[in-house]
């Protein structure tokens, strides 16, 4: 059982327990699911090694869901959770998928008129049932079918950021098995696309007994839940988290242009093949060829040279203008990913993160980074806890300390004091003007009223911008992929308006989020407003995810010039308007 399994059965154990109100308990599941879910190293290894005290160790998980985890390894299952299950025998990992579908809610459901899983919960909405409760109306049972209609036409897709783990795990391991001389992930997980349907990983190798070995090894990998077929040159996959993945032995002298081939676009390569064809040659997975004779296919650099293109990075390989700028040696130099200094959103167990200030300071150190800006919710949002004026001041008072602290021992990382300060329904900040001058950074974000009419979203946002003191605006279109569609929202004007009150507007790095989408920070660019990368931490691993926002950036052809959160300290404070 890998880690992500265990961690799947103790956020269902938070979802039951928070079913029967029950206080605390779901919090402290939901938050050892979370750390559980990224260790790097496997649970099962470590209480083999070190037994209950190892798993007791693990941030967040205290004795008693030690024990539970221990039974779980032990036996298989776990008895308290076959007893949750059993007194509300529902699916709630496809309810819970549903935007709006609760515990609660799943719970009244299931009472009231017997829906179990997302195929009950539909037939109930379609025949109008779930209308008549006390409570929920048409236009709840509407929304319910909006949600189901959304996760349908997600069409089976999974988040880059969520599955990358597994992926680079196979990469990494079939890549160090001997006789492999290569082994590069390429499709839409090398351009980095927000989600992705499959994977296909390509590799060279030493001997064809090598290739047979290395087929043999893949498709019997614990991953593996399906074999369709193997073969000396291909096999193919499914894994048990449902993702279809294809092997390929390529001959080296072929590795690139199969690289170029498989990485895509398919709008991509068809530009390509036109203006090979237009050079009288032929380019395809196996190089590129005049006649019969293959000229070149070796490496990607000499495939696109030879078509008179500069080489470029899988993620603006999209047919969005890049062979056309590729042509004009104009192509722009994207953000690198080792190239920001600071991560600006980062929430606390001050609200509704899982770690100490000093917890992330401690990553933040190993990780390189030169700042954080510590941005917990304010009042308004109390399923969070937020802060109030004087929660923000207490705060404020501990990163002072903190920081005093990081100046003695010599240390580079400075901890910045900001918040993400809740945008009310009329465009108004749930936090005092008085307190929020005395932040260094101040972020603002919807978090309510997603239904609103586009005009007023839009106006709302607006108002909120125009504070003298608001310097970010974090998720500007509240998308959450897969899960909730964007609110309606007038994107360019928005745009336009951070352009004219020099408000920042950020790229969500969190792997569900990566709001703003890539077409929107190509336009925020194109019309001179300013980005920051930020990961939207809820937990030190998640400091991580900024890789995914430096992506998403990259595939909008964003520069490091383009990025604030890419400048030193100073420079950064300095350009913010507040």
């Amino acid at each position: 059982m890998d880690n992500k399994e265990i961690a799947k059965i103790l956020y269902e154990i938070s979802e039951y327990l928070s079913m029967e109100d029950v206080p605390f308990k779901p919090r402290a599941y939901e938050r050892a699911a979370m750390a559980i879910e990224e260790l790097e190293n496997r649970v099962e290894d470590i209480y083999k090694k070190e037994g209950l005290e190892g798993l007791i160790n693990i941030p967040t998980v205290g004795k008693g869901i030690a024990e539970r985890i221990k039974e779980l390894i032990r036996t298989g299952k776990i008895r308290y959770y076959e007893q949750l299950k059993k007194k509300t025998p529902v699916k709630v990992d496809e309810l819970t998928a549903v935007e709006g579908v609760g515990p609660k809610i799943i719970k009244r459901l299931y009472k009231e008129i017997g829906v179990k899983n997302l195929i009950d919960l539909e037939k109930a909405a379609m025949a109008g049932k779930i209308r008549k409760l006390e409570g929920f109306g048409q236009k709840s049972e509407e929304n319910i079918l909006r949600g189901i209609n959304f996760l349908k036409s997600s069409g089976g897709r999974f988040v880059l950021g969520f599955i990358m783990p597994e992926v680079r795990e196979i990469e990494k391991r079939i890549g160090d098995f001997p006789g492999v001389k290569k082994a590069i992930i390429a499709g839409s997980i090398r351009r980095m696309k927000e989600t992705i349907g499959d994977g296909d990983l390509l590799v060279t190798v030493s001997s064809p007994r090598a290739g047979q070995k290395i087929m043999e090894i893949f498709v019997n990998m614990p991953e593996v839940m399906h074999v369709y077929s193997q073969g000396p040159t291909k096999s193919s996959v499914r894994l048990k988290n449902g993702m279809d993945f294809d092997l390929r032995v390529v001959p080296e002298e072929s590795f690139g242009a199969a690289l170029q081939y498989f990485t895509g676009s398919k709008d991509h390569n068809i530009e390509l093949r036109k203006i090979a064809i237009k050079k009288g040659l032929k380019l395809n997975e196996y190089g590129v060829f005049r006649g019969k004779k293959m000229i070149v296919g070796k490496n990607e650099e000499e495939v696109y040279k030879i078509l008179g293109l500069k080489w470029m990075e899988p993620e603006l390989r999209e047919n969005a203008g890049e062979i056309e700028a590729a042509q004009n040696n104009r192509l722009p130099k994207i953000i690198g990913y080792n190239d920001l200094q600071g991560d600006l959103q980062i929430q606390t167990n001050w609200t509704d993160g899982s770690n100490s200030i000093e917890d992330y300071v401690e990553e933040a150190i190993k990780l390189g980074l030169e700042y954080i800006l510590i941005t917990d919710h304010t009042k308004s949002l109390a399923m969070t806890h937020g802060l109030d004026e004087r929660g923000l001041a207490r705060q404020g008072r501990e990163i002072d300390k903190i920081n005093s602290k990081l100046k003695a021992q010599n240390s580079k990382l400075r901890v910045l004091k900001g918040a993400e300060v809740n945008i009310l329904k009329d465009g108004r900040l749930d936090i005092k003007d008085d307190t929020l001058h005395k932040l260094d950074v101040v972020a603002i974000a919807v978090h309510s009223g997603f239904k609103m009419s586009k005009r007023d979203i839009t106006e709302r946002i607006i108002k909120a911008m125009k504070n003298p003191h608001t310097d970010i605006l974090f998720h500007p279109t509240g998308r959450l992929i897969n899960q909730r569609p964007p609110y309606e929202v007038d994107v360019e004007k928005i745009i336009r308006v951070a352009k004219e009150t020099k408000t920042v507007l950020e790229v969500n790095a969190y792997p569900n989020r990566l709001d703003l989408k890539d077409e929107y920070a190509r336009m925020a660019k194109n019309m001179g407003v300013k980005l920051s990368i930020d990961s939207d931490a809820h937990h030190v691993s998640h400091l991580h995810f900024l890789e995914f926002g430096i992506a998403q950036a990259r595939r909008g052809w964003v520069e490091k010039k383009d990025v604030i959160n890419a400048w030193p300290v100073e420079k950064m404070l300095k350009m913010l308007k507040h």
